[in-house]
C-alpha cells in the first residue's frame, strides 16, 4: 500500500530541514573538538553524533506531537512482518553488494585510478576490527540512530509531504534532499540509495523496510569497511583490467536485478491493507 499523505506546510518542512542541518553542525563542531580531549578521531566522530538525536527532539517536538498520528501510521505493528523483515535485511545487503561492485567495476576499467607513485598496488587484504567498545559504539549510531534520524526525516516527512505531486516527484525531491546531508564524493550513491528507500516506503507504505535496510546497508559499512582493510591500486599501464571489470558489472547488474525482485516481494508481502488516509492537520498551537 502507498505511503499516507502529510498535510504540512512548506515552513515547518523547511524547520525540519533546518533542525537537521544545525543538528549536524553541532556533530561535526563536536567531533572536531573531541580528539582535543583525547578521543580517537573514529570515536569522536561517533560519540559526536550522540548529540544530534537531543538536537531534533527539542526542536521538533511541536512538530512530531502535532503528528504522533501519521506517525504511529508509518510504524504500525502489522507492517514488521517476518516476509518483510527478511526482504528489508536482504535489501540492505544487496545494496552493499552494489557499492563494491561498482567500486570494483571503476577501477577494473580505469575510471578510477590512483595517481600516487606510492600506493601499494595488491590486491592485500587483511582483517583488524577495531576495540570492541567502538565497534558496538558504531553500531550503535550507524545501524540504530542514524537510519531513525534520516528514515523517519527523508522518508516519513519529506516524502509523504510531497506524495500529492506524485510518488515519483516525491521519490526523487526525498532523495535528493537525502543526499544533500552526504559527502558530495557519495552524492551519485547516495541518491541512488535515497531513491531505492523511497520506492521502498511507497511499495510497502511503512518506515519499518526502510529503516531495516538502512541499518543492514550500515551495519554492514561497520565489518567491510571497518574491519575488512584493503589495499588494491591497479597501475594506470595495466588498465583497463577487462576480466575483473566484466565480473564487477556483471554483479552490479545482477545485485540491481535482485534489488527490483525484493521490491516486488515486498509489495506483494504487503496484503490488503486499508487505504491511506491523509494526516489531520497540525493543531493550532503547532503552528
Amino acid at each position: 500500500m502507498p505511503p499516507p499523505a502529510l498535510r504540512i506546510s512548506l515552513r515547518h518542512l523547511l524547520v525540519i530541514v533546518l533542525a537537521q542541518t544545525l543538528a549536524l553542525f553541532a556533530q561535526a563542531w563536536l567531533s572536531r573538538a573531541l580528539p582535543a580531549h583525547g578521543f580517537g578521531e573514529l570515536e569522536a566522530h561517533y560519540l559526536a553524533y550522540l548529540v544530534v538525536p537531543p538536537i531534533l527532539l527539542v526542536m521538533l517536538a511541536p512538530l512530531l506531537l502535532a503528528h504522533r498520528a501519521f506517525l504511529m501510521r508509518l510504524f504500525r505493528r502489522n507492517a514488521l512482518t517476518v516476509r518483510r523483515v527478511l526482504a528489508a535485511m536482504a535489501l540492505g545487503a544487496v545494496m552493499r553488494i552494489v557499492w563494491w561492485s561498482q567500486l570494483v567495476a571503476r577501477m577494473s576499467l580505469g575510471i578510477t585510478v590512483n595517481d600516487d607513485p606510492q600506493a601499494i598496488t595488491g590486491p592485500l587484504f587483511s582483517w583488524g576490527c577495531p576495540p570492541l567498545p567502538l565497534l558496538a559504539l558504531g553500531l550503535f549510531v550507524m545501524a540504530l540512530l542514524i537510519p531513525v534520524i534520516e528514515e523517519t526525516v527523508h522518508r516519513g516527512f519529506l516524502q509523504s509531504a510531497f506524495v500529492h505531486l506524485g510518488p515519483l516527484p516525491a521519490i526523487l525531491i526525498s532523495s535528493l534532499v537525502f543526499t544533500l546531508f552526504h559527502p558530495p564524493s557519495s552524492y551519485w550513491f547516495v541518491f541512488l540509495m535515497g531513491t531505492v528507500f523511497g520506492l521502498q516506503f511507497w511499495v510497502t507504505g511503512s518506515l519499518w523496510a526502510t529503516m531495516i535496510s538502512h541499518a543492514t546497508y550500515n551495519g554492514l559499512i561497520q565489518f567491510d569497511w571497518r574491519c575488512l582493510q584493503g589495499q588494491w591500486n591497479p597501475p594506470p599501464e595495466s588498465l583497463p583490467l577487462v576480466l575483473p571489470g566484466i565480473y564487477a558489472v556483471a554483479t552490479l547488474l545482477g545485485a540491481s536485478s535482485l534489488i527490483l525482485i525484493l521490491l516486488r516481494w515486498q509489495q506483494a508481502g504487503a496484503g490488503t491493507a486499508p487505504a491511506a488516509s491523509v494526516s489531520p492537520a497540525p493543531s493550532r498551537r503547532a503552528r
